[in-house]
């Protein structure tokens, strides 16, 4: 009797490992057809997909609950030996996902319960979604629905249409003040807006109406040609110096040389 029992264990034990290796060869499809095919890929193709594993899925839960198969949960798992040290057989049974059977890894392979943590936090989960009555889970679940739906239309918009709208915006939208580009044109143009400044020193008698152009450094001096012999310049020669008392004028020290107004040289003589 426990022989034939020993033997219907180990053929429901393959049987199961058949089934799960089934459905890990369509988890395999599947993602690198994601990977490696996300360009062409239709939705049709992704529903198909999404079918073969849920039928495998449901042919293991058959196979679980069928009067044949024992029951798993009776059975208990005994770890013999538990070493740090790398197990080639285990490695090539678990596909190199396994390599060592050691105490760090034991507790997370066998457990049959969540963590502790993770068991509390669902029992707080469960009490809190308990505490909500209809009426407020109902609103919560519209406004999640209105939610959902405002994000769905704005992917679902031409992306033509958002960036004609980009580019209507960016053309009604002013890159400039007019009224500072109004008080730049007049300032320049007509000075308006500025202040006159003058440097600082004092200010010759006779000069306080002019600007600062004329007002500081040395100014240029009027000089009269006439045409008698004592009048004339020599070629080279200083300029006399300002008689005091004159208004308007400053004395300076720039030599210039004047040419004698004769007929001959003058350019527009007839």
């Amino acid at each position: 009797m426990q022989q034939r029992e020993e033997k219907q264990l180990e053929a429901s034990v393959e049987a199961l490992i058949c089934r799960v290796a089934h459905v890990k060869n369509a988890l395999h499809g599947f993602i690198c057809k994601l990977e490696n095919e996300y360009e062409r890929l239709t939705w049709p193709s992704v529903l198909d997909s999404f079918a073969l594993l849920s039928g495998q899925l449901n042919t293991i839960n058959k196979l679980l609950k069928n009067e044949k198969t024992p029951s798993f949960r009776n059975q208990v798992i005994i770890p013999l030996l538990l070493s740090p040290d790398r197990d080639e057989d285990l490695a090539k049974l678990t596909e190199q996902r396994v390599p060592v059977f050691s105490h760090e890894i034991v507790p997370d392979y066998l457990r049959t319960k969540p963590d502790p943590e993770v068991e509390e936090q669902e029992k707080q989960l469960s009490a809190e979604a308990a505490r909500i009555g209809p009426e407020v889970a109902q609103k919560q679940i519209q406004t999640l629905n209105k939610l959902c739906s405002n994000l769905l239309e704005k992917l679902n918009n031409p992306r033509d249409d958002r960036d004609a709208e980009s580019a209507a915006l960016r053309q009604n939208k002013p890159s400039f003040n007019p009224a500072d580009t109004n008080a730049l044109v007049a300032a320049v143009a007509f000075g308006k807006g500025l202040s006159k400044c003058r440097p600082p020193g004092p200010v010759a008698p006779g000069h306080q109406g002019q600007g600062p152009m004329m007002s500081g450094g040395p100014t240029l001096q009027q000089v009269t040609i006439g045409g008698g012999s004592g009048q004339q310049a020599s070629m080279g020669g200083p300029v006399a110096p300002q008689q005091p008392g004159q208004p308007g004028k400053m004395p300076s020290s720039i030599k210039t040389n004047i040419k004698s107004a004769s007929g001959a040289m003058h350019p527009y003589n007839r």
